[in-house]
C-alpha cells in the first residue's frame, strides 16, 4: 500500500488493516472482543525509518496501547516477549533464549555440530547448511589459531557449563541490557565481534552473550565471532575472567565470580592435598605453592580474592544451606530474591568467615576450616527459619511481616547487624582473645552452643524497630550509610546487652 498516514483514519482504512492483520491484538496476537474498541498505532518508529504508510500500522487493545507508552508497537512486542522469557529465572544465558526462540518458531534450531579441518593457512567448517572457509590465524602471544567469520545461528551456542564441558561463559543475560542493545542495534552497526572457540564439534560462544541475544529480537540470524581452536582452557578462562572483571567497565556477576573461580580454585587445592611431597599441608602453604609454580600469572592479590571466593563457594554452594534460596543471581536483588552475594560477603560472611589462610596442618584436628563452613551454614539457616524464610514476594506493601523483613534484610541494615551479632555470639561463646574474635566459628560448637547463637537471632528477629509502621523514618534512617545505621540501632537498644537477652 501506498497511502500515507497524515490524518485519523477513516473507516476504510481501519478495515483494510483489520483484514490484513485481523481483529488481534498486535503486541500478543490476543483477540480483540467485539465489544472492545480497537485502537492503531506504528508497528516501526519513525526514527528506525518506519513508513507513515497503511503498511506500518497495526492494531492494538485499548490496554496494551496505553501500557506501551512511547514505544513503537514492535518494540513494545518484544518488550513483552523478553518479560516471558525473563520470567523463567534469572540465571540465563544465551542458550536458554535459542531454546526459548525455537519452541515459539522463530528459530529452527542451534549448536548443530560441525566438522573442523584445517588446509594452507586457512580453516573449513563443513556444516549442515554447508562450508564455510576462513583465513587461519595466529595469537603472536600463544600460538593459538582462530578465525573470524560470519557463522549461522544454526551453529552457535553458549559456553555453558554442562555434564560434557567447562564453560567459559562468564555472565547471566541482564534484561535491561538486552532490550537496550536491541534497540540500540535497529540503527547502530556492531562495532566487535562475538567470541567463542570449538569445543568438542561444536562452535560455543563466551564473549558478547548480550550482543547475540539483542540481534535475535531484532531478526539477525548470522553473526560475526572470533572463534578459537585450540585454546589453552586454563589461560583462556584467566583471560576471560580478567577482561569481565579487572579490565571491563561492566560489572562481573558477583554469583559467578564466586562459582567459576572458587571452584577452579577449589579444584587446585584438592590437588595440591594429595601431593606426596613429604611437605606439611595447610592453606597458607597453598598459597605458596601456587605463587611457585610454573606459568603462575595471579598476583598475590588476584590469589587471595580466588581464595575468599573459594571459601564463598563452600558456603554458598551447600546444599544444607537453606539461605542461599533467597540469594539473587545477578548483582541486584529482586522481589523473589532479597539477598546477594554482595551483601553478603560484607554483612554475615564478613562477621563469621575467616578468609585468611590458615597455618594449620590440614591433616590434624587443629584445622577447622570444615567445622567453620558448617557453623555458618548452621547461623544462615537459623536466620533463615526464624525469619527469612517467611519472604512473601506477592504480599503487599501493608503486610506487617514483609515490612519487617525488607527492613532487617536490606543491605546497610544487614552490614550493621550482622557486626552486633558478632559482638554478643563472641561475648555469649566467651571469645576474648582477638585472634578468636576474628575467626569466632573456626571451631567446634557444642548443640548446646549453637543453641545459645539461635536465641540471639531470635532477639535480633523480634527487635521493636523493625515492627515500626509504615512511613516512620525508619525507613529512611536504614538506607544510611552502615556505621550510621549501626550507631543509630544502638541508640534504640539494639545492643550486645539487649542481644544477650536484656529487655527490649
Amino acid at each position: 500500500m501506498a497511502l500515507t498516514l497524515k490524518r485519523q483514519l477513516n473507516d476504510a482504512e481501519k478495515a483494510l488493516i483489520l483484514k490484513q492483520h485481523g481483529r488481534v491484538c498486535f503486541a500478543t496476537g490476543h483477540p480483540i472482543p467485539e465489544g472492545d474498541q480497537v485502537q492503531f498505532d506504528h508497528i516501526r518508529a519513525f526514527s528506525n525509518d518506519g513508513a507513515t504508510s497503511l503498511d506500518n500500522i497495526a492494531p492494538m487493545c485499548e490496554t496494551h496501547n496505553k501500557m506501551k507508552g512511547a514505544l513503537p508497537l514492535d518494540d513494545f512486542r518484544v518488550s513483552l516477549r523478553l518479560k516471558e522469557f525473563f520470567s523463567q529465572g534469572d540465571a540465563l544465558t544465551v542458550r536458554h533464549l535459542l531454546d526459548f526462540l525455537c519452541k515459539q518458531g522463530d528459530v529452527g534450531g542451534f549448536g548443530k555440530p560441525v566438522v573442523v579441518y584445517e588446509q594452507n593457512g586457512s580453516v573449513t567448517l563443513d556444516t549442515d547448511q554447508g562450508k564455510l572457509t576462513s583465513t587461519l590465524h595466529k595469537c603472536p602471544t600463544t600460538g593459538w589459531k582462530y578465525f573470524y567469520a560470519t557463522l549461522p545461528i544454526e551453529i552457535l551456542n553458549s559456553d555453558d557449563e554442562d555434564e560434557e564441558k567447562i564453560g567459559l561463559q562468564p555472565r547471566y543475560l541482564i534484561p535491561e541490557t538486552v532490550f537496550g542493545l536491541f534497540r540500540h542495534f535497529q540503527n547502530h552497526p556492531v562495532l566487535q565481534p562475538s567470541i567463542g572457540r570449538v569445543c568438542k564439534n561444536r562452535v560455543v560462544i563466551f564473549d558478547g552473550q548480550h550482543k547475540i541475544a539483542a540481534l535475535l529480537w531484532t531478526g539477525r540470524r548470522m553473526f560475526e565471532c572470533k572463534i578459537y581452536l585450540d585454546p589453552n582452557l586454563r589461560l583462556l578462562n584467566e583471560t576471560n575472567i580478567s577482561a569481565h572483571d579487572i579490565f571491563s567497565q561492566k560489572r562481573f556477576f558477583a554469583s559467578i565470580m564466586v562459582s567459576r573461580l572458587g571452584g577452579e580454585f577449589g579444584a587446585d587445592f584438592e590437588k595440591y592435598k594429595k601431593l606426596e611431597d613429604g611437605a606439611i599441608k595447610s592453606e597458607s602453604g597453598f598459597m605458596k605453592f601456587l605463587e611457585k609454580q610454573t606459568g603462575q600469572v595471579l598476583t598475590a592479590g588476584e590469589r587471595n580474592k580466588r581464595f575468599r571466593n573459594f571459601l564463598y563457594n563452600s558456603v554458598l554452594q551447600n546444599p544444607e544451606n537453606k539461605l542461599s534460596n533467597y540469594v539473587s543471581k545477578g548483582n541486584r536483588s529482586t522481589d523473589e530474591k532479597p539477598l546477594t552475594i554482595d551483601v553478603l560477603t560484607k554483612s554475615l560472611l564478613a562477621s563469621f568467615l575467616c578468609t585468611q589462610p590458615m597455618e594449620e596442618n590440614l591433616a590434624t584436628d587443629a584445622y577447622k576450616r570444615d567445622k567453620e563452613i558448617e557453623n555458618v551454614i548452621a547461623l544462615m539457616n537459623m536466620i533463615n527459619d526464624l525469619g527469612l524464610g517467611f519472604w512473601n514476594p506477592q504480599a503487599g506493601k501493608n503486610d506487617d511481616t514483609q515490612r519487617r523483613l525488607r527492613r532487617i534484610f536490606g543491605s546497610k541494615s544487614m552490614m550493621a547487624w550482622s557486626e552486633l551479632l558478632k559482638e554478643a555470639t563472641c561475648a555469649r561463646l566467651e571469645i576474648f582473645s582477638e585472634e578468636d574474635r576474628v575467626r569466632p566459628f573456626y571451631r567446634d560448637l557444642s548443640v548446646a552452643e549453637l543453641e545459645k547463637v539461635k536465641a540471639i537471632v531470635l532477639k535480633l528477629m523480634n527487635f521493636k524497630v523493625w515492627k515500626s509502621p509504615e512511613g516512620s523514618d525508619v525507613d529512611r534512617i536504614l538506607s544510611d550509610n552502615k556505621s550510621a545505621v549501626k550507631e543509630w540501632l544502638k541508640k534504640q537498644g539494639l545492643d550486645v546487652g539487649y542481644l544477650l537477652g536484656a529487655t527490649g
